[in-house]
């Protein structure tokens, strides 16, 4: 049998994803993979249901739907104040998972070397390396997850071709200050570095924090491929509509590898979500409201285990160092919780370079019943980490 491409040596099926089905296997309270357990704004639901009675069924056109691309174009204008064609500016993709392989496939030949902060969504790696890219990595240090502008000014020594800047961040929370992107931009600038940003929590921003886009930075937006997706801030992650946002030059390149992944994103639910790109600022406003209050629970939650974590800045995760319940590593500890407790969150190191084993990340995109349903069976923690003193 002929062997199997040697880069998919390099990294492993998606942690997070393996823990959702170990959750599954012992009716856990998923907390680790990232997404509610509530229903989506009623003009989703209304718009899905006139959908499915709609003439959409067939291909849309590959790069968007006229009239999805139209909405988006004017919802990333309102919130931006840069001038979005809807015909130029933007591809229309299988969630930011999708948008993020596009854009580093457009981005990056095979050699070329990719910066990613350290911790990082899983994904980032292994897209740097499907595309043929080396990643290299920086540091992030808690609590607050700033980078050490020393280890930034290293890395893109080694003229990388992009960097990637998850903004607010998967897994830390971390919200990057106007000030950090310009100094991101500065040596980018410096390099001729593209800058890959992926910003699907960007209304999920707790205060006094507030989201910088990047691609509006003086200077930054011709260097900038932005992707983002409708799956955190609808609460649609299964609906998978996601999106890149470049410079046309960019985007005539990035429809080019859309069309060959996968063709086009749904049309019916293209058709479906544009009601959603229109709904008045009061949403979004409401919206952060609603995740700061399930922040403050579930955080109220972890206070009562007497474990140390991370307060989130923006995103719905928050990393919990389970150094005093006793455990060998981050894996073990998060299937005793999944086991034992019933709660499932995911093992850390998955997301760091650096071989960091204490951590577990939990999500708090949930009703407040199951935060609580969640928070009387974490309260054993309190008791074995009291145990272990």
């Amino acid at each position: 049998m002929p062997t199997t491409a040697a880069r998919l040596s390099v990294f492993t099926e998606s942690v997070i994803r393996g823990t959702t089905r170990l959750a599954n296997q012992y009716g856990a309270i998923n907390l680790s993979q990232g997404f509610p357990d509530f229903d989506p704004p009623e003009t989703l639901l209304s718009g899905l249901e006139r959908a499915a009675r709609g003439p959409n069924h067939q291909y849309a056109v590959t790069w968007g739907a006229p009239a999805f691309r139209k909405a988006l174009a004017g919802k990333i204008s309102r919130f931006t104040g840069l001038d979005v064609d809807a015909d130029q500016h933007l591809v229309v993709t299988c969630g930011s998972t999708e948008a993020m392989m596009v854009a580093m496939m457009t981005a990056c030949n095979p050699g070329d070397k990719v910066i990613v902060f350290s911790p990082f969504y899983e994904n980032y790696a292994a897209d740097a390396i499907l595309s043929g890219a080396e990643p290299i990595y920086v540091p992030l240090h808690p609590p607050g997850f700033g980078f050490d502008e020393d280890d930034l000014a290293k890395a893109f020594a080694q003229k990388p071709k992009a960097i990637v800047v998850c903004n607010p961040s998967n897994p830390s929370g971390k919200v990057f200050t106007r000030e950090e992107l310009l100094t991101i931009l500065k040596y980018a600038e410096q390099y001729d570095t593209w800058v890959i940003t992926d910003e699907p929590y960007e209304h999920i921003v707790y205060a006094p924090h507030e989201h910088v886009y990047f691609n509006t930075l003086p200077g930054a937006f011709e260097r900038t491929i932005t992707c983002n997706s409708l799956s955190k801030t609808y609460s649609i992650t299964g609906w998978r509509l996601g999106y890149v946002h470049a410079p046309a030059s960019v985007i005539a390149q990035a429809r080019k590898v859309h069309d060959f992944l996968t063709v086009g994103a749904a049309a019916p639910l293209q058709d479906a979500a544009v009601g959603a790109l229109e709904l008045p600022m009061s949403y979004y406003e409401e919206l952060t409201t609603i995740y700061t209050k399930k922040r403050d629970l579930f955080l109220e939650i972890l206070r009562g285990t007497g474990l140390p974590f991370t307060e989130p800045q923006g995103a719905y995760y928050v990393m919990v160092d389970i150094t005093e319940l006793g455990f060998p590593d981050d894996t073990a500890a998060s299937e005793w919780l999944i086991k034992e407790i019933g709660v499932a969150g995911v093992p850390g190191s998955s997301f760091f370079r650096e071989p960091v084993k204490n951590l577990i990340r939990f999500h708090f995109a949930k009703r407040e019943e199951t935060l609580r349903a969640a928070g009387e069976r974490l309260g054993a923690l309190a008791v074995r980490a009291n145990a272990g003193r």
